[in-house]
């Protein structure tokens, strides 16, 4: 569950979600973001939140 970051209200269902590729740490080894787009019910805020990272 996502939290507001302007009201603090738990957000269970993203309206998008998409896979990216993040920056290579130090051995060189990437990571995958899944990040998720959602939308507050109460301040009608729209933010991103990551919501899985994997090594690839």
């Amino acid at each position: 569950m996502a939290k507001c970051p302007k009201c603090g209200t738990g957000v269970s269902r993203e309206r998008k979600s998409w896979k990216m590729a993040g920056r290579p740490d130090k051995q060189g080894k990437r990571m995958q973001l899944t990040i998720g787009l959602f939308d507050c019910p109460k301040c009608k805020k729209t933010f991103r939140e990551v919501l899985e990272k994997k090594k690839i």
